[in-house]
């Protein structure tokens, strides 16, 4: 690997141009359908994802703190987006509309004053199962929401649960060619791996042929205009301003709130999780990024657009094809607005069953099975917290699900320590300079409440060349901690440095995994 970073800036544009342009058009070839179908299943017009995708990557760009990451809408956010059209607009969809616009342009505004307090390190106090728990809600919430799409159907019921008990009258009262074209895209998704001509795959991501399929099939079959996409008249048509005139209602900041967490919370895991990703290495400042990503929310809120995120598909897709440096956002952005600025016809042929099937392929990423067999293996406790946050989450909200996360994690660990609410959040961290490297030494109960104040110590570690941290003296070190203790040992070692951990050599692990909570019980 090339220890040389690629440029950044204006030098980077010139220096890495061939690289980010193919990056960004392959993800250009994924964005498109995927902002189509997130804004039409979030309650938006079509051309709103488009929007939001533009000014992502057109105005986004140069400000983000993320060098790789590709912002734009996300399947994560969609079942807040389509409950505040409907509870803003009171059944008048145009009007919900225009009202949950405004609350993009305000949860934009939010994240600029998050982004000002220096908020962004904050992302590692929610634990890990609950994070997890709340996105497979989401995915359970996003295919239940697509099935009745997928199928050409009309459903009775509205929420998530009485959807999925519902399949079997939504598959009797399916449009047979609708069907026919949204379960062969369906199938090809899931299939796709599995097919021959690995070059082939490595070049062509599977949306696009899905594209290419549902146009052809929609056109043999010459599908019912209800099923295909509608895009306004003319591209100027397409950008709608919010209604602020209900600014002060308390409907209208609920879901300010929702969307202010909720988005701020998984663009920034995103973020983190392609930092991993990045073949040098970079790390984001996590603060800036979240500045951008707010600054671009307001922007795309007062064209018409959706809520944006760091998108966890297309970032992983940029960098997988390459990209260097921020100008593969700019370009993915840049080749969505010429695309549908001189060929909304091809988009006004594209099935909405097409793209709901990538919406379902989606969802099923994110509440993959295997998902619930490793929280499992972590820890019966985070079992109980994952099982829990989707639970909620499906009955209640997104807020209501992630907060009762919390809520389980903090009193299982309370059970752990024998009822000793106080020593939940009780800990010291005595650092040293010693000869043969930083030590710092942990004392008392470690978990997701103190895990700020451990990242902080623990940071300088990164460039020393030795160092140890003894938890010998730990009363409890959770999943959360475990997860950052291992975080932190892998970037000492990536930079040629040694640091050893010292386990508690009587703590009971709750899981078979090398990251379950550890509990000392004397």
């Amino acid at each position: 690997m090339s220890k040389t970073l690629p440029k950044d800036g204006l030098a980077g544009l010139k220096a890495h141009f061939n690289q980010d342009l193919t990056a960004g058009f392959l993800v250009f070839l994924i964005a498109l359908p995927l902002c189509l179908g997130i804004s039409m299943a979030s309650g938006f017009p079509p051309f709103a994802g488009i929007i939001t995708a533009m000014v992502g990557g057109l105005f986004v760009s140069p400000l983000m703190g993320s060098r790789l990451s590709i912002k734009g809408p996300a399947a994560g956010l969609i079942s807040i987006a389509v409950a505040a059209v409907a509870e803003l607009g009171q059944g008048d969809a145009a009007a919900g509309y225009r009202y949950a616009l405004a609350v993009v342009v305000i949860t934009g505004l939010v994240q600029v004053a998050f982004a000002l307090l220096k908020l962004g390190r904050y992302v590692d106090f929610f634990p890990t199962s609950a994070v997890h728990g709340m996105l497979a809600a989401i995915g359970i919430i996003i295919i239940a929401k697509q099935l009745p799409v997928l199928l050409g159907a009309t459903p009775e019921g509205k929420t998530p649960i009485a959807l999925l008990m519902e399949l079997p009258q939504l598959v009797r009262r399916a449009d047979a060619h609708d069907a026919l074209v949204g379960l062969s895209s369906l199938a090809l998704l899931f299939g796709y791996a599995w097919l021959p001509f690995k070059k082939f795959k490595a070049t062509v991501p599977p949306q696009l042929i899905v594209l290419v399929l549902g146009i052809g099939l929609g056109a043999y079959f010459v599908l019912d205009p209800k099923f295909l996409v509608h895009l306004p008249e003319s591209f100027s048509a397409g950008f709608v301003l919010p209604d602020f005139g209900l600014l002060g209602s308390a409907t209208t900041w609920k879901y300010v709130l929702m969307f202010s967490l909720v988005g701020s919370l998984e663009s920034l895991l995103t973020v983190k999780a392609v930092d991993g990703l990045d073949p040098y290495r970079r790390k984001s400042d996590a603060n800036r990024d979240l500045l951008a990503v707010g600054l671009g929310n307001s922007v795309a809120g007062l064209l018409g657009g959706l809520p944006m995120i760091a998108e966890v598909v297309r970032s992983s897709a940029n960098v997988s094809n390459g990209a260097q440096t921020r100008w593969a956002n700019f370009y993915h952005g840049l080749a969505l607005l010429l695309f549908v600025a001189l060929l909304p016809g091809l988009l006004q042929m594209i099935p909405l069953s097409a793209l709901a099937a990538m919406l379902i392929f989606t969802g099923y990423r994110l509440a993959n099975p295997k998902l619930f067999r490793s929280t499992f293996q972590i820890g019966w406790d985070q079992l109980a917290v994952f099982l829990v946050t989707i639970g909620l989450t499906l009955a209640e909200d997104l807020l209501v699900g992630i907060f009762a996360g919390i809520a389980v994690e903090f009193l299982l660990q309370v059970f752990s320590l024998k009822g000793k609410v106080r020593s939940v959040t009780r800990a010291q961290i005595h650092t040293e300079h010693r000869d043969e490297g930083e030590h710092v030494e942990l004392e008392g109960a470690f978990s997701f409440a103190n895990i700020i104040k451990l990242g902080k110590t623990l940071e300088p570690l990164k460039s020393a060349p030795h160092a140890v941290v003894d938890a010998r003296k730990a009363k409890m070190l959770d999943h959360s901690t475990m997860e950052l203790l291992h975080a932190v040992q892998h970037e000492v070692e990536r930079a040629n440095g040694h640091l050893e951990v010292l386990y508690p050599e009587d703590a009971k692990p709750l899981g078979k995994h090398e990251l379950s909570t550890r509990v000392v019980n004397k």
